[in-house]
Protein backbone atom coordinates (compact mmCIF):
# COMPACT_ATOMS: atom_id res chain seq x y z
CA UNK A 1 0.00 0.00 0.00
CA UNK A 2 1.26 3.66 -1.18
CA UNK A 3 0.99 6.57 0.93
CA UNK A 4 -0.66 9.64 -0.87
CA UNK A 5 1.88 12.23 0.27
CA UNK A 6 0.15 15.26 -1.16
CA UNK A 7 -3.32 13.86 0.00
CA UNK A 8 -1.88 14.02 3.59
CA UNK A 9 -0.09 16.82 3.38
CA UNK A 10 -3.37 18.70 2.09
CA UNK A 11 -5.65 17.17 5.15
CA UNK A 12 -2.87 17.64 7.78
CA UNK A 13 -4.01 19.96 10.73
CA UNK A 14 -1.72 23.09 10.50
CA UNK A 15 -1.21 25.06 13.16
CA UNK A 16 -1.02 29.37 12.57
CA UNK A 17 2.82 30.45 12.52
CA UNK A 18 4.71 30.55 15.87
CA UNK A 19 6.15 33.74 16.19
CA UNK A 20 7.43 35.74 18.67
CA UNK A 21 6.90 39.01 20.21
CA UNK A 22 10.67 39.81 19.47
CA UNK A 23 10.53 38.75 16.17
CA UNK A 24 7.61 40.75 15.13
CA UNK A 25 9.19 44.02 16.73
CA UNK A 26 12.06 43.35 14.68
CA UNK A 27 10.02 43.30 11.99
CA UNK A 28 8.73 46.55 12.53
CA UNK A 29 12.02 48.25 13.41
CA UNK A 30 13.54 46.98 9.47
CA UNK A 31 10.72 49.18 7.81
CA UNK A 32 9.28 52.88 8.36
CA UNK A 33 5.92 52.90 6.48
CA UNK A 34 2.52 52.09 8.13
CA UNK A 35 -0.97 52.87 7.52
CA UNK A 36 -2.50 55.00 10.65
CA UNK A 37 -6.14 54.55 11.05
CA UNK A 38 -8.18 56.80 13.18
CA UNK A 39 -11.15 58.72 14.10
CA UNK A 40 -12.77 62.17 13.52
CA UNK A 41 -13.84 64.25 16.47
CA UNK A 42 -17.64 63.46 14.51
CA UNK A 43 -17.14 59.39 14.41
CA UNK A 44 -15.38 59.36 11.06
CA UNK A 45 -12.94 57.08 10.29
CA UNK A 46 -10.00 57.79 8.79
CA UNK A 47 -6.39 56.49 7.49
CA UNK A 48 -3.27 58.01 6.33
CA UNK A 49 -0.18 56.45 5.34
CA UNK A 50 3.25 57.85 7.68
CA UNK A 51 6.55 57.29 7.59
CA UNK A 52 7.79 56.22 11.42
CA UNK A 53 10.54 55.17 13.72
CA UNK A 54 10.28 52.80 16.10
CA UNK A 55 12.11 52.87 19.36
CA UNK A 56 12.11 51.10 22.69
CA UNK A 57 8.85 49.16 21.53
CA UNK A 58 6.65 52.63 20.47
CA UNK A 59 6.11 54.38 17.61
CA UNK A 60 6.69 57.79 16.46
CA UNK A 61 5.35 59.70 13.77
CA UNK A 62 5.63 63.07 12.44
CA UNK A 63 3.02 65.57 12.03
CA UNK A 64 1.89 68.74 10.86
CA UNK A 65 1.13 70.14 14.30
CA UNK A 66 -2.68 71.81 12.67
CA UNK A 67 -2.99 68.99 10.27
CA UNK A 68 -5.84 66.51 10.54
CA UNK A 69 -3.88 63.84 12.08
CA UNK A 70 -2.35 65.98 15.14
CA UNK A 71 -5.93 67.73 15.78
CA UNK A 72 -8.24 64.29 15.22
CA UNK A 73 -5.28 62.06 17.35
CA UNK A 74 -4.78 64.08 20.42
CA UNK A 75 -8.97 64.06 20.61
CA UNK A 76 -9.15 60.07 20.82
CA UNK A 77 -6.38 59.05 22.03
CA UNK A 78 -6.53 55.93 20.25
CA UNK A 79 -4.99 54.58 17.12
CA UNK A 80 -4.56 51.26 14.74
CA UNK A 81 -1.63 50.96 13.03
CA UNK A 82 -0.79 48.20 9.58
CA UNK A 83 2.44 47.64 8.18
CA UNK A 84 2.80 45.93 5.27
CA UNK A 85 5.81 44.02 5.01
CA UNK A 86 6.44 43.20 1.63
CA UNK A 87 7.82 40.21 -0.34
CA UNK A 88 11.21 39.27 -2.18
CA UNK A 89 11.92 37.16 -3.93
CA UNK A 90 12.22 36.04 -8.05
CA UNK A 91 8.78 35.60 -7.62
CA UNK A 92 8.07 39.12 -7.11
CA UNK A 93 9.54 40.13 -10.60
CA UNK A 94 6.64 38.38 -12.92
CA UNK A 95 3.58 38.63 -10.45
CA UNK A 96 1.94 40.60 -8.13
CA UNK A 97 2.62 39.18 -4.50
CA UNK A 98 0.76 40.69 -1.98
CA UNK A 99 2.66 42.08 1.19
CA UNK A 100 2.28 40.16 4.49
CA UNK A 101 1.06 43.07 7.32
CA UNK A 102 1.50 43.64 11.08
CA UNK A 103 -1.57 45.19 12.76
CA UNK A 104 -1.97 46.33 16.51
CA UNK A 105 -4.42 48.96 18.43
CA UNK A 106 -2.96 51.73 21.11
CA UNK A 107 -2.58 54.77 22.97
CA UNK A 108 -1.41 57.83 21.19
CA UNK A 109 -0.41 60.64 22.12
CA UNK A 110 0.48 63.87 20.25
CA UNK A 111 3.43 65.78 21.34
CA UNK A 112 3.26 69.50 20.08
CA UNK A 113 5.65 70.96 18.27
CA UNK A 114 8.40 73.20 19.92
CA UNK A 115 8.91 71.49 23.34
CA UNK A 116 12.56 69.72 24.11
CA UNK A 117 10.69 66.60 24.26
CA UNK A 118 9.31 66.84 20.84
CA UNK A 119 12.81 68.61 19.65
CA UNK A 120 14.48 65.61 20.90
CA UNK A 121 12.41 63.26 19.37
CA UNK A 122 12.76 65.00 15.99
CA UNK A 123 16.12 64.74 16.59
CA UNK A 124 16.06 60.58 16.67
CA UNK A 125 13.59 60.53 13.45
CA UNK A 126 15.99 61.90 11.45
CA UNK A 127 14.92 61.36 7.94
CA UNK A 128 11.45 60.71 8.54
CA UNK A 129 11.12 64.61 7.76
CA UNK A 130 12.53 67.67 5.94
CA UNK A 131 15.32 69.63 8.38
CA UNK A 132 13.48 72.82 7.26
CA UNK A 133 10.40 71.41 9.16
CA UNK A 134 12.00 69.91 11.86
CA UNK A 135 11.64 72.98 14.11
CA UNK A 136 7.62 73.08 13.18
CA UNK A 137 6.90 69.61 13.42
CA UNK A 138 4.79 67.71 16.01
CA UNK A 139 5.25 63.90 17.19
CA UNK A 140 2.49 61.44 17.74
CA UNK A 141 4.08 58.84 20.20
CA UNK A 142 2.14 55.24 19.66
CA UNK A 143 1.67 52.60 22.38
CA UNK A 144 0.86 49.20 21.12
CA UNK A 145 -1.34 47.36 23.49
CA UNK A 146 -2.83 43.97 23.62
CA UNK A 147 -1.87 41.47 20.65
CA UNK A 148 -0.48 42.02 16.87
CA UNK A 149 -2.45 40.18 14.37
CA UNK A 150 -0.29 39.31 11.53
CA UNK A 151 -1.10 37.77 8.51
CA UNK A 152 2.04 36.23 6.10
CA UNK A 153 4.78 37.14 8.31
CA UNK A 154 7.10 34.05 8.89
CA UNK A 155 5.41 31.88 6.10
CA UNK A 156 6.49 30.94 2.99
CA UNK A 157 4.47 32.38 -0.01
CA UNK A 158 2.70 29.46 -1.36
CA UNK A 159 0.92 29.12 2.29
CA UNK A 160 -0.90 32.77 2.80
CA UNK A 161 -3.75 31.75 0.91
CA UNK A 162 -4.47 29.41 3.39
CA UNK A 163 -5.50 31.60 6.63
CA UNK A 164 -4.60 29.16 9.22
CA UNK A 165 -1.16 29.13 8.61
CA UNK A 166 -0.79 32.58 7.79
CA UNK A 167 -2.30 34.75 10.78
CA UNK A 168 -1.52 35.12 14.03
CA UNK A 169 -1.70 36.54 17.18
CA UNK A 170 1.35 37.82 19.22
CA UNK A 171 0.94 39.44 22.41
CA UNK A 172 2.46 43.25 22.34
CA UNK A 173 4.57 43.00 25.83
Amino acid sequence: MTVDTELLETNAVVKPPRLTTEEVWRAIEKRSFAVLGYETPSGDPRSSGVMYEAMNRRLYVAVEPNGWKARHIAASGRVSVTVPVHRAGVLALIAPIPPATISVHGGASVHPAGTLQTRTLLERLGSLLPRERRGSAAVIEIVPDGAFVTYGVGVPLRQMRDTERARARVPVR
